[in-house]
């Protein structure tokens, strides 16, 4: 059986620059491939409002969603270390509070870490979920949750005075105890620049090679979902497409009477049909 991937062996990884893998899992199917796969973490993102749910962004997602996700994950992985996201307004509502959630996770959800976006204004929760002796992965750049505040979906960090912020934000969370940050939509550059400065991993999506590691959403990197894809997701594969021609396939042979066949079908002896001495069943 493989090693257990540890908060310890991103470190490590971090020192001997070898490059960290990360993707979202949603399920326990999804989960036991990706972690088969070799990856060092999943991430039970809070992206499953949207990939999952049909939420139109993550502010829907609750502490019971990321619950009943981050347990089938748990359940499908045997090496990977497993990441579940603090949802929205799990962790605004005092201290005690972020402490009790972050620790469902863990104790329930069976995750070894959770991640929180935010900055400087979070770090008091950060110290305190940490001294309970939960891992934390921070979340810079753009932080999906606080959409409504920053006006979109758009690249943090490009002016002098983001730059700036990003850079103290990053070296807050590093001193408050994080032991990974994820980069968001952070330019190239700059991310190089934060990955350089900060003493723990960090892991990029859509902020260029200069981080320690990259994550995608497993869905745009299978190509399962339709429609337009954010300009930093390669997609290795069109599951999707492949998905959509089976099911096609499959409601044809049905309708026109090729499926069930003989080699698909149970059959009978004749015995069970046709008793003998004529007795009637």
């Amino acid at each position: 059986m493989a090693k257990k991937v540890t908060v310890t062996t991103f470190q490590e990884m971090k020192e001997t620059a070898e490059k960290i893998t990360m993707l979202t899992a949603y399920d326990y199917t999804m989960a036991k491939i990706v972690d088969g796969s070799e990856v060092e973490a999943i991430l039970v993102g809070d992206s499953l409002g949207m990939v999952m749910l049909g939420y139109p962004d993550t502010t829907g997602v609750t502490m019971e969603d990321m619950l009943h996700h981050t347990k089938a994950v748990s359940r499908g992985v045997t090496r990977a270390m497993v990441i579940a996201d603090m949802p929205f307004l799990s962790y605004h509502l005092g201290i005690p509070q972020s402490v009790k959630n972050a620790g469902r996770l863990i104790q329930e959800g069976h995750a070894q870490a959770v991640k929180m976006e935010g900055g400087q204004e979070i770090i008091p929760d950060i110290r305190a979920i940490v001294r309970a002796g939960i891992p934390v992965m921070g979340h810079l750049g753009l932080t999906p949750q606080s959409i409504h505040t920053i006006g979109g979906y758009f690249i943090q960090g490009k002016s002098k005075e983001q730059a700036e912020k990003l850079i103290a934000d990053a070296l807050a969370l590093v001193e408050a105890g994080v032991f990974g940050i994820v980069l968001e939509c952070v330019p190239a550059e700059l991310a190089a620049m934060i990955t350089k400065k900060v003493t723990v991993p960090t892991i990029g999506i859509g902020a260029g090679a200069g981080c320690d590691g990259q994550v995608l959403v497993i869905h745009d990197l299978i190509g399962m979902l339709q429609g337009k894809v954010a300009k930093f997701v390669k997609q290795y594969g069109q599951i999707g497409h492949f998905m959509e021609e089976a099911i096609s396939r499959y409601v044809q042979e049905v309708k026109n009477g090729v499926f069930p066949d003989a080699e698909h079908s149970y059959p009978i002896e004749n015995a069970a049909l046709n008793p003998a001495n004529g007795e009637q069943k």
